[in-house]
């Protein structure tokens, strides 16, 4: 079994920072939100302050896709399947490896990350009992960095897409009027 990470929804509304804890409450990493809105781009930071990785999400694509760099390098692209009938599913698409796959209730934080058929992590909210946090479960050996990075990816993204259709939403209920 892996290490277990408690990260907090819906912070992107607010643009604000946040901590990742592990399951004892310590904070192992700090996300810095003030960057989003101008730039596109959340920052990973370890509890002193030093950036570790990014996530941005590139402006020009024909589908939700966000670019993560830990330590200066590009170590992944998150980005939305197209043609999924019923279900969303995402791709890490790493470079030169195996790509993963983010599969399940994406909306709802209850969704697993496979590496060719094989569960590397899990996300759920099943595990706890605090409002408004969900936990991801890294398997041993597999890059936590790149996880959190992609799991906040797909947090931007379903968030993003929410104020799309928010957006849609009250323009139609407008041209009723």
């Amino acid at each position: 079994m892996g290490a277990m990470f408690l990260i907090r929804e819906r912070f992107f509304s607010i643009g604000d920072d946040f901590d990742v804890l592990d399951e004892q409450g310590t904070k192992l990493y700090r996300i810095d939100g003030k960057a989003l809105s101008i730039r596109d781009k959340v920052v990973i930071e370890d509890p002193d302050g030093v950036e570790l990785a990014t996530v941005h999400r590139h402006l020009i694509a024909l589908r939700p896709t966000y670019e993560i760099r830990i330590g200066g390098e590009e170590a992944a692209e998150v980005r939305k399947k197209l043609f999924t009938p019923f279900r969303d599913k995402f791709t890490i698409d790493v470079p030169g490896r195996h790509d993963l796959e983010m599969k399940g209730d994406l909306s709802n934080h209850e969704y697993d990350i496979e590496l060719d058929g094989d569960t590397v992590a899990e996300v759920s909210k099943r595990w706890l009992t605090i409002r408004d946090t969900y936990a991801v479960r890294v398997e041993q050996g597999v890059d936590e960095l790149l996880i959190i990075g992609s799991v906040i990816a797909l947090d931007l993204a379903m968030e993003r897409e929410a104020e799309k259709k928010d957006k849609e939403q009250r323009e139609d209920e407008k041209d009723e009027d």
